[in-house]
This record gives C-alpha cells, sequence and structure tokens, in this order.
C-alpha cells in the first residue's frame, strides 16, 4: 500500500450493516447528525439479523407487562443479568416496536389487527412480535436498509471494512482506519465511532452464524485498549439443523413455542420431566440434547405441527434445500454457537472506556443478558441501545457543530485504461522500454489518486534496474548487488522527465511499513 486517503466528518461512524448499525445510523440522523455508515460487503449481506427467525421480545399483551419480561431476563441470566439492564430495555420494547412500525416494518396481525405474539423458551407470556412468520430479522433488516438509504444524512460506504480504530494524543478513539474491497486504505475521523460488527460465532465449527461473524469488532476495540466484559459466554442455539450446511440452518426456537417436541432416537422425550420442558431456557436445552448426543444417541425435534407451513415458511425451505421434509419427518438437531453474550464493556448509553467509542448490539456488554441470552432479546437490545448510543453521542457534540463537508467515498476502481497499461507495462515481466512508456504516459494522465500511485508504482520499477521477488525485468534478469531499499516522493515522480535515484526510493518503503503496522 502506497497511499492513503484521510477524511473527516463531525459526525459519527458506524461500523456495521445488521440492526444495531442501521437503528443506530438512522436515530443519529434523526437528531440531524450526519453519520457515515461502513459496510464490510454490500449492505445486508453477511449480517446476522437477516437470519433471525423468532423475532423481537416486547410485553404488548393485555396480560403481559415490562416487569415481568424484565423478570423473564433475570432469570434466563443465570445470575449475571443486570437488573437496571433488564429493566430499561424491557422497558424501552414496546416503543421500539412501534418505531419499527412507523418507518414501514409489516409485522404479523392477529384477527382484529393487533401485533400478533409468539411464545419462545423461557417467556412466561407471548410476547414474540413477529413478520412474515418465521422471516423477522429479513423483513425487519430490509425495512431498515430502504430506510438507510432514503436517508440523506447518512453517507453510506459499502465494501468498505474497518482494519483498526484511530487514537489521538490522549487515548481517545477518533475515527477508523479502513480498506475498501480492492485493498484501498483510507482514515476516517470523527466525533464519534460507534462498534455494531456483531458476534464471533464462526469461530466454531457449528454455528448458526454467518462465517464473516469472526469477533472483528471485538479485535478492534481489543487492540484500542478497550475492556472486554464476560468473553467465556457463548450461547448455543439447541436446534441447529443438523444437515450437513455450515453455517447450520436454525430450527427456531418459536417451532417449540408453538408445540414442536424433542425426542431421541429410542422416542423418549427427554425434555419432558425437567422445569421448562422444550421451553426451559437456552443453556438447559442445549445441554440436554449435547447429553444425548454424547451417549450415542439421535435427537430429533418433531414439528409436523398444524399450519407449520404457514407460520414457519422460513424452517420449512431450510429443511427442503437440505433435503429434508418437516411435515412428513422430524427434523435432525444439535446445538451450535448462535450468539456470544460477551463482548466490549459499555455503559447505560453504550458507551466504552475509550473516550468516543460506543458499541451496540451483539459486540457490546451490557449486562442485559448475563450468562444466557433470553430468547428474542437479541434484536431489541440493538433497538434500545441504538437510540440511547445516538441520544448520548448528540449530547457530547456541542450544539451548532457546522455540519461538515460531505464524507468522499473511497475512490472508485480505476479507469480500464489505466489497469490495462499497469498490465501490460508494469506487471509480471518488465523493461526498460515499457517503464519508461507508462512513466511517460501515467505522469500526462492527471492527479488522481489512483494514477499518482501508478505513477509511484512505474517510476520506481523503472529505477530498480535488477530483478527481486515480484519485480522482474527481462533487460536485467538477475539480482544486482549490494541489496537496496528504493526512496522516492510523490513531488519527485510527478515532475516529467525526472527519474528517481536508488537512494531516494527508501522513504516510500519505508512509509509502506509503517502504514502496515499501524493498520
Amino acid at each position: 500500500m502506497t497511499h492513503t486517503d484521510r477524511a473527516r466528518t463531525d459526525g459519527a461512524i458506524v461500523i456495521g450493516g445488521g440492526i444495531a448499525g442501521l437503528a443506530t445510523a438512522l436515530h443519529l440522523a434523526a437528531g440531524r447528525l450526519p453519520v457515515t455508515l461502513l459496510v464490510a460487503g454490500p449492505l445486508g449481506a453477511g449480517a446476522a439479523t437477516f437470519w433471525a427467525q423468532g423475532g423481537i421480545a416486547a410485553a404488548l399483551g393485555a396480560d403481559d407487562r415490562p416487569d415481568l419480561h424484565a423478570i423473564d431476563t433475570l432469570t434466563a441470566g443465570a445470575g449475571l443479568a443486570e437488573p437496571e439492564a433488564a429493566r430499561r430495555v424491557a422497558g424501552a420494547a414496546p416503543a421500539a416496536i412501534d418505531w419499527l412500525v412507523s418507518i414501514g416494518a409489516p409485522f404479523d396481525r392477529a384477527a382484529g389487527g393487533a401485533l400478533a405474539l409468539g411464545l419462545e423458551a423461557a417467556h412466561s407470556r407471548r410476547r414474540i412480535v413477529h413478520a412474515e412468520g418465521d422471516g423477522t430479522g429479513r423483513v425487519v433488516l430490509q425495512t431498515l436498509i430502504a430506510a438507510v438509504r432514503a436517508n440523506p444524512l447518512v453517507t453510506l460506504l459499502e465494501g468498505t471494512s474497518a482494519t483498526a480504530l484511530l487514537t489521538d494524543a490522549q487515548g481517545g478513539i477518533a475515527g477508523v482506519a479502513v480498506r475498501d474491497m480492492e485493498g484501498h486504505a483510507a482514515e476516517l475521523t470523527g466525533r464519534a465511532v460507534v462498534l455494531a460488527t456483531g458476534g464471533l460465532g464462526a469461530l466454531y465449527a457449528s454455528t448458526t452464524n454467518p462465517l464473516g461473524a469472526t469477533g472483528s469488532g471485538l479485535a478492534l476495540a481489543a487492540r484500542a485498549g478497550a475492556v472486554m466484559r464476560d468473553m467465556e459466554f457463548v450461547q448455543f442455539h439447541p436446534t441447529a439443523i443438523a444437515c450437513g450446511a455450515d453455517p447450520m440452518p436454525l430450527a427456531t426456537e418459536a417451532l417449540r413455542g408453538e408445540g414442536a417436541r424433542l425426542f431421541n432416537d429410542r422416542g423418549d422425550r427427554f425434555m419432558a420431566d425437567i422445569p421448562g420442558a422444550e421451553l426451559a431456557p437456552r443453556d438447559v436445552v442445549a445441554r440436554a440434547i449435547f447429553a444425548e448426543l454424547a451417549a450415542g444417541r439421535r435427537v430429533v425435534l418433531d414439528a409436523r405441527l398444524k399450519h407449520v407451513e404457514r407460520r414457519f415458511p422460513g424452517v420449512v425451505a431450510l429443511c427442503r434445500a437440505n433435503g429434508l421434509d418437516p411435515l412428513r419427518d422430524p427434523i435432525p438437531v444439535r446445538p451450535a454457537a448462535h450468539y456470544h453474550m460477551g463482548g466490549v464493556e459499555v455503559d447505560a448509553t453504550g458507551r466504552s472506556g475509550l473516550p468516543g467509542l460506543w458499541a451496540c448490539g451483539e459486540v457490546a456488554s451490557t449486562g442485559l443478558h448475563g450468562a444466557n441470552r433470553l430468547a428474542s432479546n437479541s434484536l431489541l437490545e440493538a433497538l434500545a441501545y441504538a437510540g440511547w448510543i445516538a441520544a448520548d453521542i448528540a449530547a457530547a457534540i456541542p450544539a451548532g457543530t457546522p455540519p461538515p463537508a460531505a464524507v468522499p467515498a473511497l475512490p472508485a476502481p480505476p479507469a480500464p485504461a489505466l489497469r490495462q497499461l499497469m498490465d501490460r507495462q508494469v506487471g509480471v515481466v518488465r523493461d526498460k522500454a515499457g517503464l519508461a512508456e507508462a512513466v511517460a504516459t501515467l505522469a500526462g494522465a492527471g492527479d488522481e489518486d489512483a494514477t499518482r500511485v501508478a505513477l509511484m508504482v512505474a517510476s520506481a520499477a523503472l529505477a530498480r534496474s535488477e530483478s527481486r521477488g515480484g519485480h522482474f525485468r527481462a533487460d536485467h534478469p538477475h539480482p544486482a548487488t549490494p541489496t537496496w531499499h528504493s526512496r522516492l516522493t510523490l513531488g519527485q515522480v510527478a515532475e516529467p522527465g525526472t527519474e528517481p535515484e536508488p537512494d531516494r526510493v527508501r522513504r516510500a518503503a519505508m512509509t509502506d511499513d509503517a502504514e502496515r503496522q499501524v493498520a
């Protein structure tokens, strides 16, 4: 890498394209704060939100209250969930659902028009809001994506991965070093950075997570010095579909809420005598299934329920895509890594211990989940903290901050003609005539970043009259002695007719090494 772009915004930088990142960006924009949203791939691709089947927990039923939701959360958290976090998040749930409805989320409705409410493990009431049966994550994600794309205050950088958090002299977070899919690097500085990068399930051989869920946001924060909390707590979903796929498709917990039952290959309903049976907390069900598997027995989920194809079209489609028919035969299942309860330690506003850094969603440890997440609290947590984070960032940035200049998108791929020139004359095999022609052409081709970088490559190749490693000169096919590092500056090579001397090019090589170390 020979060049790094730098861009500044007095707004916020949000890293991640799932529910946490999109909701945070929208709440920030609603407060008139410009947002730069970084997404590693195309928006929506690779987000675990897309795969969320069950729904979003919210105490909306006539027989339900937020305090009952909070109690269920604390019970599932096995002694480590924090009461204040549970109370606040459960209390925020109805408003979070209203917000999604206001931006167009088409949740399933019961007769009469009220939101349909499902039941999941360890919930004492029906409180799972869902869409298209078991398509909640996909539907919510599509709704958020449409809202983000329509919002002029959100600058979207797709195909852009964060490689490091930038720190200031006081150790606070001042921005993000990034790289796009073409390998181009940039530094984006801003007043606030929000990690919304998801979890780490793909570190396990059996997982329901996208294979990109390797804890990248955790690594970013840890390298910057953030405190990690409860890293040992990983939730294994009890009923991943054991069909040989990687990642494993999921048989949502809502199936068990509607009456699906677990059996071993001897026909025993082994959960029957355990408190809560199939609707016991996830860690309990996962351990019970694991014990059956360890004893050499196969475990299946009998989901041959009335209306299963209408209520759970996603699960039915996943099964059929993997050679299974859940309407005719029970589904083979096993536990798989599904959710990480630990993460970057944050306070009640999502703020980490590093000034300028917030975290939202699975990457954060808010105190809500404790040692075991209650089903369908993950999307809820992201929605609740997105609003609180946006409010905290708005308060942290002084009122009247002038709007920044537009944050430039990372450079587009260079023009085809430039790429063909480099292939042909500065490619695998080079010679003096071709390199000299390339230098002359590039020197007169303008001052775009790609052109300037190409000019430096060609100029240094022309100055090195030997072959070494990836640099092969047909007119000088052998390495020369003594060895030396090339040095050049852009100002030197941009002057037509100026050929860099060998000792001048060393500075570029040293700068390149330093950039790699920073990244």
